[in-house]
This record gives C-alpha cells, sequence and structure tokens, in this order.
C-alpha cells in the first residue's frame, strides 16, 4: 500500500521479471518518450523495496522480528526523489529503518555495508542504490547490496519473485502503518574522507600531496561532482575547470559515459583549454571513470585497463588480470609480455569479470584486477567494488607517490606506464538491439 491509498487499491499487471537487467533492476520511471510505457512506478519500488528486506531477512537467517538498517541513496535523475520516497515507505512499513543518504555514488552504497560508525547508524544490514547508470533521463533502476558485494542474477530474480507478490497482495490491503524510522545521513562525507585516506597514506602522509597539480573533473551532471570539493581540493589539487559538477538528471550538456565519443571530447578538451595535468570522468552513478593526460591522450578502455595492470602488477607481480572478452590482442602482450602477468578474458558484463576473478582466487590463482572495457574496474583489495572513484585514488596515488621523489612531474609518471602498449588500428563496438518478442524467437534468447 501507499500514502493516500484507498482501503482497496486497483492496480495494473505488472511483469517484473522484465525489470531485470542482469544483477540489477532498470525501468521506464517517467512517461514522455513515445514508445516506453513507465513500469517503474512507486508501487512497484514499494513491492520491490519489501521484498528486498524480506530477502535480508533470509539471507542474513534472521527472525521477523529483528530491525533491518538499509541504506538508500540516488544519482541525479529527475525520477530519483519520488523514488527513493517510495522505497522508504516500502522499507518502514514492513518495519525496517531507512538510513536515507540523498544524492550519493553506488560505490558508497556497498561501503556504507562495511563502514563501522555506529554514530552514523554504520554498518547498514543492506543498500539500495537508485540509478540507470548512463541511460536516458526517463529510465530508473536499483542496485543492491549487502556487506558481501553487489547482489547477482539469481538473487535479484528472486527478489522479483518476491516483490510481484507483495505487489499483488497489496490490492487486498489498507494503508501500512510505517513503523521504521528513517534517519539522514551524509555518508558522501564519510565515503571522501577515506578516499583522501588513502592518497595520503600512499604519499607518506605528506599534508597536501596533490599540490601544484592541476585536475579537471567533468561528472556530467551526475553524482561525481563532490570529488573536486571532497577528494581533490583537500589533497591541494588546482580545480580550476572542472565541469558539469552540478546534478541535473536531464544530462543537458552530454551522456554521462566514459564510453561516450561527445563524453570524452567534453573532458579532453577542458584538459587541454585549462592547460591541466590530469582529466578525469565520471559516469552518472560513480562505478565507472576514465583519465585523459596532459596532452589529451584518453586513458580509456584497453589503455585505462593497461595503465591499472601496471599499478596492479607492480604492487603483486604475476598477478592475473582478468577483463571483458572485447580487449585488444595487444593488451594481452603488454600486461604478459612486458608486465609479466597474465591475461584471461571472459564473457562481458562487468559482475561476469569481478566474479571470474573471484573464482580464479578460490581455485589457488592469485588475481588481483577485474576490470572491463566499459570503464568498471574493481581490485580485490577494495572488496571486488567497481568503483570509478577509487580507480582514480589508485592514479593519484601514483602521482602523489611520484611527486614526492619529483615535485615537478606531471601525468606523465602515468602515460609513462602504459609506454608500449601496441594499439589496436581500427576500433568499432556494435550493439544490436533485440526484440525479445519477435516470433523467431519463441520466447527464447539469440544464439551467435
Amino acid at each position: 500500500a501507499t500514502q493516500g491509498a484507498s482501503d482497496v487499491l486497483s492496480i495494473d499487471k505488472v511483469d517484473f521479471l522484465k525489470l531485470q537487467n542482469g544483477s540489477d533492476i532498470r525501468g521506464v520511471a517517467i512517461a514522455g518518450v513515445e514508445g516506453e510505457p513507465v513500469n517503474l512506478t512507486e508501487l512497484v519500488a514499494e513491492a520491490i523495496a519489501a521484498a528486498f528486506a524480506a530477502w535480508l531477512l533470509n539471507k542474513k537467517k534472521a527472525d521477523g522480528l529483528r530491525r533491518l538498517r538499509i541504506s538508500v541513496g540516488h544519482d541525479s535523475r529527475i525520477s530519483a526523489h519520488k523514488l527513493q520516497n517510495a522505497i522508504t515507505h516500502g522499507i518502514t512499513a514492513a518495519g525496517h529503518d531507512v538510513l536515507q543518504f540523498g544524492l550519493a555514488s553506488t560505490p558508497a552504497m556497498f561501503n556504507s555495508t562495511l563502514t563501522k560508525d555506529a554514530i552514523n547508524h554504520c554498518p547498514a544490514d543492506g543498500g539500495i542504490m537508485i540509478t540507470a547508470s548512463h541511460l536516458p533521463y526517463n529510465r530508473n533502476g536499483f542496485k543492491f547490496f549487502t556487506s558481501d558485494g553487489g547482489l547477482n542474477k539469481t538473487d535479484i530474480k528472486d527478489i522479483l519473485e518476491r516483490a510481484s507478490r507483495v505487489y499483488e497482495e497489496s490490492a487486498h490491503c489498507g494503508k501500512q502503518e510505517q513503523t521504521g524510522v528513517v534517519t539522514h545521513v551524509d555518508y558522501m562525507s564519510i565515503y571522501a574522507s577515506d578516499l583522501v585516506q588513502a592518497v595520503l597514506k600512499s604519499a607518506g602522509n605528506k599534508e597536501k600531496p596533490l599540490e601544484g597539480l592541476h585536475i579537471v573533473v567533468d561528472a556530467g551532471n551526475g553524482a561525481g561532482g563532490f570529488f573536486v570539493d571532497k577528494v581533490l581540493k583537500p589533497l591541494g589539487a588546482v580545480t580550476d575547470g572542472s565541469q558539469f559538477l552540478e546534478p541535473d538528471g536531464l544530462f543537458p550538456n552530454h551522456i554521462p559515459n566514459p564510453e561516450d565519443k561527445a563524453a570524452m571530447e567534453a573532458i579532453t578538451q577542458a584538459v587541454l583549454n585549462n592547460k591541466a595535468d590530469l582529466g578525469i570522468i565520471f559516469d552518472t552513478d560513480v562505478d565507472r571513470s576514465a583519465a585523459v593526460d596532459s596532452s589529451g591522450r584518453e586513458l580509456n578502455r584497453n589503455r585505462l585497463i593497461a595503465l591499472m595492470s601496471a599499478i596492479v602488477l607492480e604492487e603483486h607481480p604475476g598477478t592475473t588480470v582478468v577483463t571483458d572478452s572485447v580487449t585488444s590482442d595487444g593488451l594481452t602482450a603488454f600486461i604478459e609480455k612486458k608486465l609479466g602477468g597474465k591475461h584471461h578474458r571472459f564473457k562481458r558484463g562487468y559482475k561476469n569479470v569481478i566474479d571470474e576473478a573471484i573464482r580464479l582466487n578460490s581455485t589457488g590463482e592469485e588475481s588481483h584486477l577485474a576490470m572491463e572495457t566499459s570503464g568498471h574496474g574493481a581490485l580485490k583489495e577494495n572488496h571486488w567494488l567497481d568503483d570509478g572513484a577509487y580507480m582514480m585514488v589508485k592514479l593519484l596515488n601514483k602521482l602523489a607517490g611520484a611527486r614526492t621523489l619529483n615535485p615537478n612531474i606531471g601525468s606523465k609518471v602515468l602515460t609513462d606506464l602504459v609506454e608500449g602498449l601496441e594499439e589496436a588500428a581500427v576500433t568499432v563496438e556494435i550493439r544490436l538491439k533485440i526484440d525479445q518478442n519477435h516470433a523467431d524467437l519463441k520466447g527464447g534468447y539469440v544464439k551467435f
């Protein structure tokens, strides 16, 4: 039931399983795009939230009397607040407490299940991020976390099946009392402080390790604007020329996506116009990122994987780097012949790549980096979380460490790390939209 509902609700039938997008939930939350009817309504969101709480109770083997604490955050999408309110109501009506973070990043939501901070009511038992990554303004969705990490496809299916039952039952129930408590927490300040401390530690606790470095950030009007004021400035960096830091769910400047050509051109131009040492760009919810060096050279896709591999293999010689299947043969040669590591290609999908790295470690094959060409990258040292901000902190660590030896060094230290990477002559990615309802598929999937 929802606020203002009558004793008996009239609700439309919803195919909840169609909201599944791998290990996430995604749907249309805003009307206005022809041929895309709204299927992620507030009632649907409430049902999903209540289902997640029930799933979480079962996961933790807790009885129904236990009150859970579930953190809820969102990116800059225009449907974020109404879905946040619906999710909050679904959880509190089920008798559990909500920690509302407001504007947040996806990695921060996972971190909230690990942070030990009684004053801010952490750790949370689970976390929900309201986001649809770089998809158009009318879309939205949910990502779910426990202290074990992000949920997998089976978990999402279970939650959606539970939600379908909750949704149907709500038609016969009156308005439910909200017995859970809602607490507002400035968690992004806590999360950002941890990133700052990681760089300070790498620089031998020098007070302003990035002092003199000019770094520009392009947040694409998503949730990544915090990185300027809460990470770079405390470390001493000059950030003049940073752009699109204000959240705007209509994304008026460019798609917040490090894979997007216009987005990369925007951050490259910002670097060149401001004569910056480094440019950083995030996607909408900050689980992906890319960089640009002082010459305007893009450090994304194969180059970013090569750069992260160079850093990780310095720390863990011989380790296996797991990537998606579309990486170049030049990257394989770079990792194996120049860096002395092992390149393990796996099927596309960032969760597939991460899970494969975890599996390799369980079999005794050491792997410390899992990375997809999309910009999703996860490190064993960071609980296998794909965190775009943490990825950029690894680059900042390298810069800060080098500057303790040579205060005049810029991003050349990063560019030098990918020296010798053989570039592909042509790189083209084609994504085909498949109509799953087409008669030729007969309800199945396309096979190649």
